[in-house]
């Protein structure tokens, strides 16, 4: 079965086809205002669309195929998302209109992480927040976390995993047995490891003193913890590799973004290996997960007491197994294939 699948960011529609024995027939990131059409008429027709689809709440625990009743579920989950739900539902309308005899599945990143247990995905507040809002811990990035696991329980036959989703939006999540059973994201995607400009995990008293004592409104607040902060806010700059130059020119605030990102990276490798009841296997992916060795370097550095360590040789490469010879753990760098695990999902869900 040819697969369409669809991926929408914050300025871009990120369209892939992939034929029937997954080979990559046609790829093109469509940039806002291109004639969708004119794009996917040059194209083969696909027989299935599969779309990312950010949040699925407690709902949508598999893939589905999309109806009527099934968009309007999505959109009545916006207020538990509401910058990147809009923008799923977006891409999923636009590629709609062009193919609308196509059947189309619903593929989410929340969905891996409903298998972690009550432990892991409540928070200790009031039990009528968490009816009435639904609160808990959902987590993201689950198309590639559950991609990235799956690959290395094929290629090592570990069975505790902690795969790094280290990019723009970074997560760590711990797998045993091809479940997650933790992952640092939370309720929003704003929690956990600092990322290119999300600050990560912070105090929540600091929030409520922020708009107590200083008058900031939530949305002020929300803006910057989102937009603002994390590498932008220290280094003055969100991509890492111009983070990594500053830094290797001496740049203080570049350094101390750099220590700031491995010690929260460490700390949550650590956790995540707690939560999986040991780690046998540490993975990589992501655009800074797959190219960035020296942030690889050092986290394996600070986790040498779990068994990790990587080879400086190996280390230089964007795919493959990187462990130092000894180590009690392996250590793998594994590209991202979001696309792969949707047209898995379609196709099953189609079944």
């Amino acid at each position: 079965m040819r697969v369409l699948t669809v991926n929408a960011g914050s300025s871009s529609l990120k369209l892939r086809l992939l034929g029937p024995n997954d080979e990559v027939e046609r790829s093109t990131d469509a940039e806002p205002g291109v004639d969708l059409e004119e794009v996917l008429r040059a194209w083969p027709a696909p027989e299935a669309v599969g779309h990312r689809v950010v949040h699925g709440g407690t709902r949508f625990t598999e893939p589905i195929v999309i109806d009527t009743g099934v968009r309007k579920e999505l959109e009545d989950l916006t207020a538990l998302a509401p910058l990147h739900q809009p923008k799923s539902l977006a891409g999923l309308d636009a590629v709609t209109a062009q193919l609308p005899e196509v059947p189309a599945v619903a593929c989410f990143d929340t969905a891996f992480h409903t298998t972690i247990p009550q432990a892991a995905a409540t928070y200790a507040v009031p039990g009528e927040w968490r009816e009435r809002y639904a609160i808990r811990r959902y987590g993201f990035h689950g198309l590639s976390h559950a991609w990235c696991s799956a690959r290395v329980a094929r290629f090592t036959g570990a069975r505790r995993i902690v795969t790094a989703h280290l990019g723009a939006g970074a997560s760590l999540a711990a797998v045993l047995d091809g479940r997650s059973v933790d992952t640092t994201m939370g309720f929003t995607p704003l929690e956990g490891l600092v990322m290119a400009t999300r600050s990560g995990s912070v105090d929540p008293g600091l929030v409520l003193w922020l708009e107590e004592h200083e008058g900031l409104s939530p949305r002020e607040v929300a803006e910057t913890l989102e937009k603002r902060s994390g590498l932008a806010a220290l280094a003055g700059k969100a991509d890492m590799r111009e983070v990594l130059a500053a830094a290797g020119r001496g740049d203080a605030g570049a350094v101390l973004a750099l220590d700031v990102y491995v010690h929260r990276l460490a700390a949550g490798i650590a956790s995540m290996a707690a939560a999986a009841g040991g780690i046998e296997a540490l993975a990589f992916t992501g655009g800074v997960g797959e190219h960035t060795p020296e942030i690889r370097a050092r986290a394996a550095e600070r986790l040498a007491f779990l068994g990790l360590a990587v080879d400086p040789a190996r280390n230089d490469t964007n795919e493959g197994e990187i462990t130092a010879a000894g180590a009690a753990v392996r250590t793998l760098v594994v590209p991202a294939r979001e696309d792969l695990e949707i047209a898995r999902g379609t196709r099953a869900a189609l079944r």
